[in-house]
């Protein structure tokens, strides 16, 4: 399951990110019915989260938190991906891209982190 976390000001097509993303998580046989949050915050938040997490005093386009102990084949929740809409407007003006495409680009950038992350024994 595909959780989107987004204020109203954003203007996002949540069904598309879902329908693209469960493609991705099925394409790197995760189970579908795991859980995985995305959360679109503004630079202010992911500058907080960054100094907190990082310890870089920047906001970041992209960061991801996976969970340990994950069973990819369960129903758990595989980690949390915090995108900085700001700096996907950025990115994407910068890279001659569509938003829609960067803000995809970047989600499976943190669900590779997430999965590198969650391979490795703590």
């Amino acid at each position: 399951m595909i959780t989107i976390v987004c204020p109203s000001r954003y203007a996002l097509d949540k069904k598309a990110i879902r329908k693209r993303v469960s493609a991705l998580m099925f394409e790197k046989q995760i189970n579908t019915r795991s859980i995985l949050n995305i959360i679109f915050v503004g630079t202010r938040k992911m500058r907080e989260i960054a100094r907190a997490y990082k310890h870089e005093d920047e906001a970041l386009p992209v960061l991801a938190f996976p969970y340990k102990d994950i069973d990819l084949a369960g129903d758990q929740l595989l980690g949390e991906i915090f995108l900085c809409y700001p700096q996907v407007i950025l990115l994407a003006a910068e890279r001659s891209k569509k938003v829609d495409d960067m803000i995809f680009r970047l989600i499976e950038h943190g669900l590779n982190n997430i999965l590198q992350d969650t391979s490795t024994p703590v």
